[in-house]
């Protein structure tokens, strides 16, 4: 009996990582296209803003349903407080964070806004297990700091005026929204359902503020490819893709665990830079690189938690 018991457990442990590792994944690969959105953004300062992220989200919208119907998905209608929920998540997360990053980069250096996203953590880390009836997980308050200080090292702290530090705040907060205002409507409609429904909600907000600030068709008219370009990559890849993978990583370990994942986004960021021309990262590039995956490695370690 006892051996059995010897043999068995170090295999009942290594399924265990594996299953952890399987559902934080998707949240990895979901913020590092996340984090290389800052960089293409920077295409669209001179873009028709609403009207050029309504075309995003209706694009993504579109390719969530047909992506649903093919792997037999079911998406059900949201009902009661739900549409409120989902509206907010569209609202915050979608809307006031496109314009905050967008406009920031024009007042701050992309730097500034990513750092501030890498600091929800903080706020996910408290926040979130509250909204899902749980007690903050002191694991996960320890490494939120850790994950944010090096976040800071790998982008610096950057040029920036105080309405770039308005811009960054307002993305912080967006960002944080993004997350804890699904954790009460990923149980019944899953990453699929949430993704979707944000998204199309998203789209009509954002048609409706481009036809009330000025006329939409002749902005998109004067477009040049590349910022359909940077449309057409964000509506693939940092919408439709990166949102259904992090809300399933949200949903299997919680948002406190899920938000540490978002200290990856400046390290795309990072990333992004040096592929386009950005040069090789320095000292404090490396060093910070180290303290986020520090962070991770002590927030992630052990089994997680449903959040939803």
């Amino acid at each position: 009996m006892s051996t059995s018991t010897s043999t068995s457990s170090p295999t009942a442990r290594s399924a265990k990582e594996s299953t952890a590792l399987r559902d934080l994944a998707p949240g990895v690969i979901g913020m590092a296209l996340v984090g290389s959105s800052v960089t293409v953004s920077r295409s669209l300062v001179d873009a028709p803003l609403f009207a050029s992220q309504a075309v995003r989200y209706a694009a993504a919208a579109l390719i969530l349903v047909l992506l649903a119907r093919a792997a037999r998905v079911p998406l059900v209608r949201p009902r009661g407080r739900e549409w409120l929920w989902l509206a907010g998540i569209a609202a915050t997360g979608l809307v006031l964070f496109n314009v905050a990053v967008v406009r920031g980069v024009a007042h701050a250096e992309p730097a500034v806004i990513a750092v501030a996203v890498a600091s929800v953590p903080v706020l996910l880390g408290v926040v979130g297990p509250l909204l899902e009836g749980r007690r903050p997980s002191r694991r996960v308050l320890l490494a939120a700091p850790v994950v944010v200080a090096g976040a800071v090292l790998v982008e610096g702290t950057g040029r920036t005026d105080a309405a770039g530090v308005g811009w960054a705040a307002l993305a912080l907060a967006c960002e944080a929204g993004f997350t804890l205002l699904a954790v009460p409507v990923l149980g019944r409609h899953g990453a699929w359902g949430v993704s979707v429904h944000a998204v199309w909600l998203g789209a009509v907000m954002l048609a409706g503020l481009a036809v009330v600030t000025g006329r939409p068709s002749a902005g998109l008219a004067a477009m040049t490819a590349r910022q359909w370009g940077a449309v057409g990559y964000l509506a693939v890849l940092v919408t439709a893709v990166a949102f259904l993978l992090w809300y399933r990583t949200v949903a299997a370990v919680g948002s406190g665990r899920a938000g540490l994942l978002t200290g990856v986004a400046p390290l795309a960021a990072a990333g992004g830079g040096i592929v386009t021309g950005g040069g090789a990262p320095g000292p404090a590039v490396w060093l910070g690189l180290a303290v986020v995956l520090a962070g991770l490695a002590l927030g992630l370690r052990g089994g997680g938690t449903p959040g939803a």
